[in-house]
């Protein structure tokens, strides 16, 4: 008979394993000696020894699901319980119920991590959907569609809630999204009307620029393209492949009209510059008129000056008025000239001069003989009354004589 710490072999080769209900027999051994029995059934053990190992390992190391872990070891357990194997059975049965203490353990922490990790989720799907729901009535069209698509990219990487949780955030989220998508549809609906629109309006202008562009009643015409400016300004913007055709379209107009404009301007001002010149050798000529000594040859002389002016035609604008004030002023002194002339050879006046002098002469004698008598009878102040008259009369007489004198 042969034995071990932990099984023995009797005399009829029956193989028992010792445990702390007595021994059990595990099997028999015909073919060999008791020791070799022996080792051969702790062989079985150490076997059930390097699954054991196998599955704490597993546990310890990995993501093993409980349930898994747990079926795993009551496979083990009826396999020590049931074993044909000589060795510390007790002590295996000891590791699998540490084992499972373990994955109990591993299962609570699971469960924790999952309730935090489902907190977080929760916080976390409620920021995403308070930022949708600011977003929802943003008008920053581009920057909040990114950032909404962005927060369903970060909604798809957390985790699920429970459903009815889920559920109901994921309905604010998604009614965020559509409300903002709906505001955007309609504000983009509400453009694309407004460049059509636009469009419209700028095909006229474009119509009526083009019709302008071969105009040569330039100031009207002018002005009239300032006005389509400011419209094409008011009417905004068209869609933008129509936009940079209509403009185009319409700025070749202004520019076949204003090169024209141009043009002929330029031949003006070349024109009108030389008109200047023969002007002002024409004013210079009609000011060596003056003074007047012969009314009669400057007369004359000016009317042929003043027909050649006039067949001259436009001068630079700025220069209009210096070279006109020039040739007003000789005007002006022939009339002064023809004036007096007048007056010193017309007859009638010449009466009414002489009789408005001998009615103020005889004036000034009857005041002076009554200041002297006055005087004489020592009336000072009557006098002095009389002689503020006589002041009076005489200087209206100096101004009559100084007249008569005009008409020698």
């Amino acid at each position: 008979m042969s034995s071990d710490p932990w099984g023995r072999v009797d005399e009829t080769g029956t193989v028992y394993v010792r445990t702390a209900d007595g021994e059990k027999e595990v099997g028999s051994w015909q073919a060999g000696s008791p020791q070799e029995a022996l080792a051969y059934f702790e062989r079985k053990y150490e076997g059930l020894v390097v699954e054991i190992g196998l599955l704490e390992r597993r546990v310890q190391t990995t993501d093993l699901a409980p349930k898994e872990a747990l079926a795993a070891i009551e496979h083990l357990r009826t396999s020590v319980t049931e074993a044909h194997a000589v060795g510390d059975l007790e002590a295996l049965g000891a590791r699998l119920d540490a084992l499972v203490a373990l994955v109990d353990s591993k299962r609570e922490e699971r469960r924790a991590a999952r309730a935090k990790q489902s907190e977080e989720a929760r916080t976390a799907k409620e920021q995403l959907v308070a930022e949708a729901e600011q977003l929802a009535e943003s008008e920053q069209w581009r920057t909040a569609g990114e950032r909404l698509r962005a927060l369903v990219d970060t909604w798809k990487g957390l985790p699920r809630l429970d459903r009815k949780a889920d559920d109901e955030l994921w309905h604010r989220f998604s009614h965020a999204r559509s409300v903002f998508s709906k505001r955007r549809k309609a504000h983009f609906a509400s453009l694309d009307a407004q460049r059509e629109e636009a469009r419209r309006t700028k095909e006229k202008l474009v119509a009526e620029a083009q019709s302008l562009s071969q105009s040569t009643d330039w100031g009207p015409t002018a002005a009239r393209y300032r006005e389509l400016m400011a419209d094409w300004k008011a009417a905004g913007r068209a869609q933008r492949e129509a936009e940079e055709d209509l403009w185009n379209r319409f700025r070749g107009a202004q520019d076949v009209f204003f090169a024209a404009r141009s043009e002929v301007f330029a031949e003006r001002d070349t024109e009108q510059r030389d008109n200047l010149a023969r002007k002002e050798e024409l004013v210079t000529e009609a000011e060596k008129l003056l003074p007047v000594t012969d009314l009669k040859a400057a007369r004359a002389a000016f009317r042929g000056i003043n027909e050649r002016w006039e067949a001259i035609g436009h001068v630079p604008r700025d220069a209009r008025p210096r070279i006109e004030a020039r040739m007003h002023a000789v005007e002006r002194a022939l009339q002064e000239s023809e004036e007096a002339e007048w007056r010193r050879t017309n007859p009638e006046v010449r009466a009414r001069a002489a009789g408005l002098t001998g009615q103020l002469q005889a004036a000034v004698e009857k005041l002076q003989a009554q200041i002297e008598a006055a005087r004489s009878a020592g009336n000072t102040a009557k006098a002095d009354k009389l002689q503020s008259e006589l002041d009076g009369r005489q200087a209206l007489l100096d101004a009559a004589l100084k007249g008569m004198g005009e008409f020698r």
